[in-house]
């Protein structure tokens, strides 16, 4: 199964296949109690608000908990390790009752991707499932 890019209309339209890609993490994350990856998140991007209100809140974060199957894929985001080879590996570490890895694995760094949360190598396109 091949899972699809399709750049923006602001470009010349060219497809590139997601499994491709090699993602990167874009936030500061940490391992729960139960072993699982929570992703650090500000509560604030604008810096006078930051700066103003983050010494009075408890945590300047909000924490973005992930299951079994986000946490392997969060840490294998190292910007060198390719969509298709997260697949196999998440494939070898769960076995094959996951069904199509790949559309899984696909659209869940989409997600992050739009949460930016992470980034694609090739992040000029629009990344999009057929």
């Amino acid at each position: 199964m091949e899972v699809q890019l399709v750049q923006s209309v602001k470009k010349t339209p060219k497809n590139a296949n997601l499994l491709d890609f090699r993602p990167r993490q874009l936030r500061a994350w940490e391992m729960g109690k139960d072993g699982g990856v929570q992703v650090l998140v500000p509560k604030f991007y604008n810096p006078l608000l930051a700066k103003w209100l983050m010494p009075r809140l408890r945590s300047p974060y909000i924490r973005v908990k992930l299951d079994a199957f986000g946490s392997f894929v969060w840490k294998q985001c190292d910007g060198k390790t390719t969509v298709a080879e997260i697949a196999d590996r998440m494939r070898e570490e769960f076995g094959e009752g996951l069904g199509s890895v790949e559309e899984r694995v696909g659209k869940f760094l989409t997600m992050l991707r739009k949460s930016d949360l992470v980034k694609l190598d090739n992040d000029d396109v629009e990344v999009t499932h057929e």
